[in-house]
């Protein structure tokens, strides 16, 4: 595993005020500064992850368990009715990537799906409650079919073994349910 070094912490900061920055404009003057400051710790905290998950496809616990307390403290502070139910996403989200990964590993024999792929789901559930797990997965799948494609179409011959990130994806994914609230189905 690389260490994640200066010149990419760098990198991840001026990418993130490249990203952030414009709407920050835009939301501080529509939105209430606890729910900027809200968007500012997970896009920050998500940018992060997704940056280090492409680098070295590890997801650090010391980063995906602070973000899943901060969902919860940001649902607490925001709309403390919802606790309940940002609470059950942390604990579905985590719950299901955990077993698709046992399920991945007894049937094909080796680790098709980490653990932190699971907490990140996790925090995205702590972000965004139970209700958009389902859109948020299913968005991130689509961007990693995407990716995918994009290899493929790129002239890279891909194998049934290749290892992708899925943290990118899903961290975008959570992101863009924040942002824009995507639905969950039957909704």
């Amino acid at each position: 595993m690389r260490p994640f070094r200066l010149p990419q912490a760098a990198t991840l900061a001026a990418a993130a005020a490249a990203i952030a920055l414009p709407p920050a404009w835009a939301a501080l003057a529509a939105e209430p500064p606890e729910r900027l400051a809200a968007s500012c710790v997970l896009g920050w905290g998500l940018l992060a992850l997704a940056w280090i998950d492409w680098r070295t496809m590890r997801l650090p616990n010391w980063l995906t368990l602070p973000l899943l307390g901060a969902g919860l403290a940001a649902t607490w502070l925001l709309a403390p009715a919802a606790l309940a139910a940002h609470l059950a996403g942390a604990l579905a989200g985590y719950a299901a990537l955990a077993l698709v990964s046992h399920l991945y590993r007894a049937f094909r024999g080796r680790e098709g799906l980490g653990l932190g792929d699971a907490k990140l789901l996790a925090a995205g559930g702590a972000w965004l409650g139970w209700q958009a797990l389902p859109s948020t997965v299913l968005a991130a799948v689509a961007m990693t079919l995407v990716l995918v494609l994009a290899m493929r179409v790129a002239g890279r011959r891909l194998a049934a073994d290749i290892a992708l990130p899925f943290g990118p994806a899903l961290a975008l994914a959570i992101w863009l349910a924040w942002l824009y609230g995507l639905p969950f189905p039957g909704a």
